[in-house]
C-alpha cells in the first residue's frame, strides 16, 4: 500500500515495518496526539510493538499479565520497577487506542482491556514491592503465626470493570489480622507493616517521573476517607460498614 505522506515521517519509516497497518494509521495518527506523539519520542519501542503483531490482536485472559511479566523480568528496584510499570501502561494504551479508533475493538472490549491492564499492574507491582519488603522487614503474621497479604480492593469504575481512557483508580487496602512482623530487621505492628507497603504501592501508580504515572490513585473511599488510617483489618473493615455504611 503507498505511504500517506501526510503522516509524520517518523511514523512513515515505522509503518514501512508493516503496511497492512497505513490504512487505519491515518485514522489513528490523525485522531490521537497520544499515539502519533508517542511514536515519534519512542521510536524502538514502537517499532517493537508493530513487529509483535499485538495491534492486531485480542488478548486472552492472561494476556497483560504475561507481557507485563516479561517486561519485569530483570527488574531489582524500585526505580526500575517503576520506569517499566510507565513504558508498559504506554505501550497497552497506544494498542488499546489504535484498535479503538481503527474500529477493531467495540467498547466492551476497549473499557475491559484498560481494567485488566491496571489489574495487571496492581497484582504484579504488590507481589514485587511485597518481595522486597519482606526481606528487608520480614514478613506480617498472625497471633496464629500465619503470614499475612494486603488485599487490595478496586472500586468505582475499576472495580465494575469499565475503566476509560482518563480514569483514576479507587482502591481500599486491607489485611486480614492483627499481629507483628518477624524475621526483620526491626519488629513492626501489621497495620505499620502494611501502611508502608500501601505507600509504596500508591508511588509506583500514581508518582509523576520523566516517564509519566501509571494510573493517577484515589484512597478516599476507604473508611473514613482522607481522616482514616491508609490500610484497615478485616475486622475493622466490617465493624465500619456495618455502624457506618450507606447504600
Amino acid at each position: 500500500m503507498k505511504m500517506d505522506n501526510s503522516l509524520p515521517e517518523q511514523w512513515q519509516q515505522l509503518l514501512s515495518i508493516d503496511d497492512s497497518l497505513c490504512e487505519s494509521a491515518k485514522q489513528v495518527l490523525f485522531g490521537s496526539d497520544y499515539v502519533s506523539q508517542w511514536g515519534q519520542r519512542n521510536p524502538d519501542r514502537a517499532e517493537a510493538l508493530l513487529r509483535s503483531g499485538d495491534l492486531q490482536q485480542v488478548y486472552d485472559e492472561h494476556g497483560f499479565q504475561t507481557r507485563l511479566t516479561e517486561m519485569l523480568l530483570d527488574v531489582a528496584d524500585e526505580k526500575t520497577l517503576h520506569q517499566q510499570l510507565r513504558h508498559f501502561r504506554q505501550r497497552e494504551m497506544v494498542r488499546i487506542i489504535w484498535r479503538d479508533l481503527a474500529g477493531w475493538a467495540d467498547l466492551a472490549e476497549t473499557v475491559r482491556e484498560l481494567s485488566a491492564m491496571a489489574d495487571a499492574c496492581l497484582k504484579q507491582a504488590l507481589a514485587m514491592l511485597h518481595e522486597w519488603q519482606r526481606q528487608d522487614l520480614g514478613s506480617s503474621i498472625n497471633d496464629e503465626g500465619e503470614e499475612q497479604h494486603l488485599l487490595v480492593i478496586a472500586m468505582g469504575k475499576l472495580g465494575a470493570g469499565e475503566l476509560n481512557l482518563s480514569s483514576d483508580i479507587d482502591l481500599i487496602f486491607a489485611y486480614p489480622e492483627h499481629g507483628e512482623t518477624q524475621g526483620g530487621r526491626k519488629t513492626l505492628s501489621n497495620e505499620e507493616y502494611f501502611t508502608r507497603l500501601g505507600r509504596k504501592l500508591i508511588q509506583a501508580l500514581d508518582n509523576v517521573t520523566a516517564d509519566g504515572f501509571v494510573f493517577r490513585v484515589d484512597m478516599r473511599l476507604r473508611p473514613f476517607g482522607d481522616s482514616g488510617a491508609l490500610v484497615a483489618s478485616f475486622d475493622s473493615l466490617e465493624n465500619y460498614y456495618q455502624t457506618q455504611g450507606r447504600e
